[in-house]
């Protein structure tokens, strides 16, 4: 009986581990220094208001530029979720620049990865987008996440179709039944040895 609450107890753990194991990408330090009614937006519409304040944001980078002394990036807001992945590209509210004192190799923030970031709020630049002309939020990076690529399984979607004809699986019955194989487009789904024998004991029978 101990030794079963034992295994249960192991299990339940597993999974809560599972569930809540997974470490947000910013540490506690810069998450206690955040304002948590202090969003993107409010940040955006007057960032001079907010200078040095400390945020949160994430988003998908958009272009990544080497200056002397620092590295430059330019991104899409996304909302993060509860693991702090930007999640939601169509809710977002705006671009921002983010600037850290360190090299950024373009050959790894490529343009389209996702991050996640603690920043200091430094003010606003003016830039050109399009023919328009941009006011973009600027934050100095404390601590930076470079989310890994997401990789597309494709699915497979097709029904089998089932034909019946006489077969004797496993040679266990002196006599031949009705049975169905199954096949699909893509043929027929067993093993080459057990398709050859099917055809050779069809042909001995006939």
């Amino acid at each position: 009986m101990e030794l079963r609450r034992t295994f249960i107890w192991l299990v339940f753990t597993g999974v809560l581990t599972g569930l809540f194991g997974c470490a947000y990408p910013i540490s506690q330090i810069y998450r206690k220094q955040t304002t948590r009614d202090l969003t993107f937006a409010m940040v955006r519409e007057n960032p001079q208001a907010y200078v040095g304040s400390i945020v949160i944001w994430g988003g998908k980078i958009l272009q990544t530029v080497n200056e002397s002394g620092f590295s430059e990036l330019t991104l899409l807001e996304m909302p993060l979720d509860y693991e702090g992945k930007p999640e939601g590209l169509a809710a977002s509210e705006g671009r921002f620049i983010a600037k850290m004192p360190e090299f950024l190799d373009p050959e790894i923030y490529q343009k389209g990865r996702r991050i996640t970031l603690a920043g200091e709020v430094a003010g606003e630049e003016t830039r050109a987008l399009g023919k328009a002309e941009y006011v973009y939020p600027v934050v100095v990076i404390k601590q930076i996440y470079l989310w890994q690529k997401s990789i597309s399984t494709p699915l497979y979607f097709g029904y089998p179709s089932w034909d019946w004809s006489w077969y004797d699986p496993f040679f266990l019955y002196p006599y031949p039944y009705l049975y169905p194989r199954r096949f699909d487009f893509r043929g027929d789904w067993r093993p080459e040895e057990h398709r050859d024998r099917d055809r050779e004991t069809h042909e001995e029978r006939r």
